[in-house]
């Protein structure tokens, strides 16, 4: 190899231009998704003091949502139903009355080029706060994969692209794929969070999903933040039963993850940038220590750059601005 003074890599750094076009890594509006969250009733707007500057919506409040973020160019949101009771095994997530359904096909129907995923997990809907029907000191895992196929059959009726199973169940993914095949859904994608680990970042999403469990946690069922390989044997599992697209959660911990997924397999890969995450930038950007702006975009930017596909994202909306302005 050459050396200095021939060898000078800073040649192409040397302007924005030369920065752009040699640029390795992409990040396009297109790339983020948004979760939003939605509530039963009407006319409704609530603000969740633990992630600033996201609120639960009631579904005709979506609308105005989707709408701003579609003219920014992010084309894909993820709902979260939060219902106005709950039940012992979380079957009321199934009813027509969670509110993710009537929101899904509000949106269908006035944007439908917008990419509707419905986050498919019983957390917000059992009284226990687990992500599945629970016995004695355990969550069952069987049962729950029945209540999972059936809110994700009716997910797709309702009009979603995709559904997500998130409860992190042994079998989900090819249970949830028979079922919607049976149904005539054979076109819904799977978007698996396959990879998903019991984390200390969900803090402010619990908060606002209204999802922490009453006793104990989720280790039983979610990965050991030290478990590359199992995370790995997840990823594969989940490719093998089915899944159109694997996810990582969370995202910054777990890039290592991330890019040994994206030599594992060939499927679009998404990471889930949680709400911990947002929050831990907010807070230091609320009190001067860090600048928000550039902050989001080397972290959306390291995510891409190892290996996701898509990046679901409380700050899509700002970043999206943000690239659309830089335009």
């Amino acid at each position: 190899m050459a050396d200095f003074p021939w060898l000078r890599l800073r040649r192409l750094r040397r302007t924005e231009t030369l920065r752009e076009m040699f640029s390795e890594t992409h990040l396009r509006p297109s790339d983020l998704v948004q979760p939003l969250f939605v509530l039963p009733g009407r006319g409704r707007r609530e603000s969740e003091e633990g992630l600033p500057g996201i609120i639960r919506v009631t579904p005709d409040m979506a609308l105005s949502e989707v709408d701003g973020l579609l003219r920014k160019g992010i084309r894909a949101v993820l709902l979260f139903g939060l219902p106005a009771s709950k039940s012992p095994d979380g079957a009321s997530a199934c009813s027509p009355g969670n509110p993710l359904f009537e929101a899904a096909s509000e949106i269908k129907r006035r944007f439908p080029e917008a990419a509707v995923l419905a986050d498919i997990c019983l957390c917000s809907h059992t009284e226990s706060g687990h992500c599945g029907v629970v016995s004695g000191d355990e969550v069952a895992n069987d049962p729950t994969l029945e209540i999972l196929a059936k809110y994700s059959v009716a997910a797709a009726g309702a009009g979603c692209d995709a559904v997500a199973p998130s409860a992190m169940m042994d079998g989900m993914v090819r249970r949830i794929r028979e079922a919607l095949d049976e149904q005539g859904f054979q076109d819904t994608l799977i978007v698996s969070y396959s990879a998903k680990f019991a984390s200390s970042l969900y803090g402010p999403f619990r908060a606002a999903a209204r999802s922490a469990p009453l006793r104990g946690d989720r280790r039983g069922y979610q990965l050991p933040p030290g478990n590359a390989r199992e995370a790995l044997r997840e990823l594969a599992a989940d490719a093998e039963e089915g899944a159109d697209v694997l996810m990582v959660k969370p995202a910054l911990p777990y890039l290592d993850v991330l890019s040994a997924a994206r030599r594992l397999t060939m499927l679009p890969l998404a990471a889930y940038c949680v709400s911990g995450e947002y929050a831990m930038i907010k807070s230091a950007a609320g009190r001067g220590w860090l600048e928000e702006e550039a902050a989001v975009m080397e972290v959306l930017t390291s995510i891409k750059r190892a290996g996701a596909s898509l990046v679901v994202t409380y700050h899509a909306g700002e970043a999206a601005g943000w690239m659309g302005r830089a335009t």
